[in-house]
């Protein structure tokens, strides 16, 4: 296996920082593990050479493949179900009598391989029965990772993924395809729209502010300050009532931010 030095580690991780957000600080072991195939597919023999092509790279394809390695995009249907069941039976009752434009706006930053936007939009589905085409529904999913993104955009799934997903829903939202995978319908793919987006680079610039966003063990990557900022651009984004749903593992420091908490790991702006 091809070792990272110190100075090299250093570089990589506080590259890794100021441009994305990600704190590797104690991942060293993963960073090794991870990139070492790429260096040697690619003809590199140490660190330094990497990195110095990687940061001069125009396209951004290499830092593309760094992050595409080194960010777990791991995610499966009903993942922390709570929230969904919160989203069903309380936000969207909520929005569908107080909104009077028919626009439910949502956003699932670090969506991952697509799962989550997928469950938002089949409970929308269930939900807006017999009204659904008088509503703009459509939901906005990001994620870092250009592999996670195409991955998503397919919408292709084992059983592993989909073993918590009620049979209706299977019937009503996934074909079973020859080779053994579930690809989710064309009518819940449409409601979803996936872009690329660091979360901490870009600035946000909607059009209008956002219902509901679900921003779920992406920030478990980031430390104390970046966290912060961030919350505070999700905060700018929401609308008034609107929430932020965090992973049941991530917390948020009250005195901090200016949403309140309405359940573990659920906030709420202007309660």
């Amino acid at each position: 296996m091809i070792a990272i030095n110190d100075k090299e580690f250093f570089l990589l991780v506080d590259f890794l920082q100021k441009k994305f957000g990600i704190n590797l600080t104690k991942k060293r072991t993963l960073i090794e593990s991870r990139l070492n195939n790429f260096l040697i597919e690619n003809g590199f023999f140490n660190y330094e050479t990497f990195l110095n092509c990687a940061f001069k790279d125009k396209t951004g394809n290499m830092l593309n493949q760094i992050i595409n390695r080194l960010t777990t995009n791991y995610s499966y249907f009903m993942r922390e179900w709570d929230h969904f069941e919160f989203f069903k039976d309380h936000v969207l009752p909520e929005i569908k009598a107080r909104e009077k434009h028919n626009d439910l706006r949502i956003w699932s930053a670090g969506c991952s391989t697509g799962q989550e936007p997928y469950m938002l939009a089949m409970l929308i589905a269930d939900s807006f029965r017999g009204i659904r085409d008088n509503w703009d529904t459509k939901i906005l999913a990001t994620d870092i990772s250009q592999k996670a993104l195409q991955a998503a955009q397919k919408g292709e799934y084992d059983d592993e993924c989909l073993k918590n997903v009620p049979q209706d829903w299977k019937r009503k939202y996934f074909i079973r395809r020859n080779d053994g995978k579930w690809e989710v319908k064309k009518i819940i793919k449409d409601e979803v729209v996936f872009r690329r987006l660091n979360l901490i680079e870009n600035q946000f610039s909607f059009k209008r502010k956002l219902h509901i966003i679900f921003c779920r063990n992406v920030m478990i990557y980031f430390n104390q300050q970046t966290k912060a900022k961030l919350v505070e651009k999700f905060y700018e984004a929401t609308a008034d009532c609107g929430y932020l749903f965090i992973g049941q593992s991530e917390t948020l420091d009250l005195s901090t931010i200016r949403y309140k908490n309405v359940r573990p790991s659920i906030y709420k702006k202007g309660v």
